[in-house]
C-alpha cells in the first residue's frame, strides 16, 4: 500500500487535519479540516493531489470549520450529523462564535468501506467524545479522532459525551488492532497501539 500522508495543524485548537491520498492516482481525501483551508488547499497542490471528498471524524467545531471551503462531498457518522449545522451541538456557541457545516453528503456506519484510488478506508464507530465519533483504518495506520491520544483520551465532560462508551470503544475496536498500527489523533503526536497499552494511564 503506497500512500501519501500529510498532518496539517490547524485552527486554535490546533486540530490535526490529515490528507491522505493514493501514491499511484493521486486521488486524496481530507480528514478533519477544522480551519485554514488556505494552508491544506496549499498542501494538496504542493503534492499534486486532487481531494475526492471530507471525512469528519466527529462533529465539534474544531474538526468540521472549514468543511465548507472545498466544494467537496462531507461524510460522518450518522449520530453526529445534527452538529454540523448547531452551533451548540458543535461546541462553537460555548466559545461565542457561529460555526456551521454544509449537510452530511453522506451517513458513514460502523463497518462501511471508503475508497481513494487503490486505498481502502473503513469506518470504525468509536462513541464516547460525541456519539458519531468514528476512527479511520486504512491498512496499518488508523486516524483516531478525539477517541484515542498519546498517552491521552477524549474528553467525556461535554455534551453528549461519555466516558464509559469511550473507554468501552478504545478497548474493544482500537487496541484489538495490532500493536504496530500507528496511531494518528486528532490533536498532538501520532503513537502506535501497542505503545498505548503500555503507557496510557487512561487504560
Amino acid at each position: 500500500m503506497r500512500y501519501i500522508l500529510e498532518t496539517i495543524t490547524v485552527g486554535p485548537m490546533e486540530v490535526n487535519c490529515y490528507i491522505l491520498g493514493c501514491a499511484k492516482t493521486l486521488e486524496a481525501v481530507i480528514i478533519d479540516p477544522g480551519a485554514e483551508d488556505d494552508r491544506i488547499k496549499g498542501r494538496l497542490n504542493r503534492d499534486k493531489l486532487s481531494a475526492r471528498y471530507i471525512i469528519n471524524t466527529h462533529g465539534h467545531a474544531d474538526h468540521i470549520g472549514a468543511n465548507g471551503k472545498f466544494g467537496l462531498p462531507v461524510m460522518i457518522h450518522r449520530s453526529d450529523i445534527p452538529f454540523l449545522n448547531s452551533p451548540a451541538k458543535n461546541l462553537s456557541a460555548m466559545l461565542g462564535m457561529t460555526i456551521s457545516s454544509p449537510p452530511a453528503d453522506r451517513a458513514l456506519e460502523d463497518g462501511d468501506k471508503l475508497y481513494v484510488g487503490d486505498l481502502i478506508l473503513e469506518v470504525i464507530h468509536t462513541p464516547g467524545h460525541t456519539p458519531g465519533s468514528i476512527s479511520v483504518k486504512c491498512g496499518d495506520i488508523v486516524f483516531t479522532g478525539d477517541a484515542l491520544f498519546n498517552e491521552g483520551i477524549g474528553r467525556t465532560d461535554f455534551p453528549y459525551g461519555s466516558e464509559e462508551d469511550l473507554l468501552k470503544s478504545i478497548r474493544k475496536k482500537l487496541l484489538i488492532l495490532p500493536d504496530s498500527t500507528k496511531v494518528y489523533p486528532g490533536h498532538g503526536a501520532a503513537t502506535t497501539i501497542g505503545y498505548e497499552k503500555t503507557h496510557n494511564p487512561f487504560l
